[in-house]
């Protein structure tokens, strides 16, 4: 266990007994919805460096977390900059 300022105790991640939370910041679930079995509106995906709209949620696009900021980039871009996204360069950067 730890301690944290204010004298609350928290169990280390990855030791046995802890409980797992699903809970999001946000008052969602990790699963994308509000418990209540709805699914929670997405907003419509574009390419972050080209511009191209996504059709649904796309799994060759490359989702990229950038000062706190998901980036997602289109199949064509991503491949274009495989090199730059395995160095873990910023998009700016590419």
């Amino acid at each position: 266990m730890t301690s944290l300022p204010g004298g609350t105790n928290h169990a280390r991640a990855g030791h046995a007994g802890t409980a797992h939370d699903d809970t999001a910041r946000d008052g969602t679930d990790r699963a994308g919805t509000d418990g209540g079995g709805a699914s929670a509106e997405r907003p419509a995906l574009v390419c972050a460096r080209c511009g191209t709209p996504a059709e649904g949620l796309p799994p060759t696009w490359t989702c990229s977390v950038e000062n706190g900021t998901r980036r997602y980039f289109c199949d064509a871009c991503s491949r274009e900059n495989l090199r730059s996204i395995e160095g873990r360069l910023d998009s700016a950067w590419w």
